[in-house]
């Protein structure tokens, strides 16, 4: 597959934000259909590698909602907003430069474990099953935008998370893709047992 033509048309697929923070990547040589890391806080651009030898196995539907699935978890990772975790590692950051200038090493390394603790749960909390279902279902929403029904949106993002495991020599599905195909089963009304609505919050 060319990539070229094929990610000009998932960039006309993506919602606005999706276009100004992400950026496709074309990576041959990864293993994984579809990849993105965790991005970190400073940085200006969130890549989505995919490995196109890989992608153009998958029906353009599936394809259409694994970026928007994608895109939604990215767009919806945010280390300024304003919650706990958020303000520890603040105020952990700003005790630490002033422990540094007072020369006192006991206080620098209190700030930086509580900035290390705090960091890392933020870093959990992006990438538990709760903010991956919540990505499922906005990709959903989007993709209503875009002509597909709900039913539809849904039962595309479950075939196409079944069939990357497949692509990609896996003998099964994780335990977070398992909640997620139940999440999307339940949506399409193939089955009538969701979730547990706790994983769901926002």
């Amino acid at each position: 597959m060319n990539p070229e033509p094929e990610i000009r048309r998932l960039l006309d697929v993506m919602p606005a934000s999706g276009r100004m923070l992400t950026k496709i990547v074309s990576k041959p040589q990864q293993s994984q259909v579809i990849d993105s890391p965790f991005p970190l806080p400073w940085s200006q651009e969130r890549p989505i590698f995919i490995n196109f030898d890989l992608w153009r196995q998958l029906p353009k539907p599936q394809r259409d909602l694994l970026i928007l699935s994608t895109v939604s978890w990215l767009t919806n990772i945010k280390w300024l907003k304003p919650d706990l975790y958020q303000g520890v590692v603040v105020a952990a950051l700003l005790g630490g430069v002033v422990e540094l200038l007072q020369g006192d090493a006991v206080g620098i390394v209190v700030a930086t474990g509580l900035s290390a603790i705090a960091g890392t749960q933020i870093w959990r909390n992006n990438r538990s099953a709760q903010s991956l279902l919540n990505a499922d279902e906005a990709a959903i929403q989007v993709a209503q935008r875009r002509g597909y029904t709900e039913t539809e949106a849904a039962q595309h993002l479950l075939s196409a998370i079944e069939a990357i495991a497949s692509i990609e020599g896996r003998p099964s599905l994780n335990f977070t893709e398992l909640i997620r195909c139940q999440n999307l089963r339940a949506i399409a009304g193939l089955s009538p047992v969701g979730v547990p609505s706790s994983l769901k919050k926002k």
